[in-house]
């Protein structure tokens, strides 16, 4: 292994970062549940839910992890990422990521 990969992997291990990013079709897929509060592509038209279509990805995951260990507090989202997998937040991130955030007033 060369020095720079082995650099990288070092990095990511001791930063946090994901291993792998996650697939945005999976994510698509997985967001059903989302989709009933943040809108089919992440822009809720209601203005009690964020708009998180075109969120950072490292963002999302880092959010989601909070609320699945608790220690970012709302009673939805805990329950909703509670049985969410590392695997299924990266792709739930890299599907809203990937979506356009529409910027318009309620």
């Amino acid at each position: 292994m060369n020095k720079l990969l082995m650099i990288a992997v070092a990095a990511m291990v001791l930063t946090g970062a994901p291993a792998f990013a996650g697939d945005a079709a999976a994510g698509k897929t997985k967001s059903k549940t989302c989709a009933a509060c943040h809108g089919p592509d992440g822009n809720s038209v209601s203005p009690d839910f964020p708009r998180i279509a075109g969120q950072h990805y490292d963002y999302l995951v880092k959010v989601l992890k909070r609320y699945k260990s608790g220690e970012r507090k709302n009673a939805i989202m805990s329950a909703q990422a509670a049985n969410l997998s590392r695997r299924d937040i990266e792709d739930l991130a890299a599907y809203y990521s990937q979506q356009q955030g529409l910027v318009t007033k309620y």
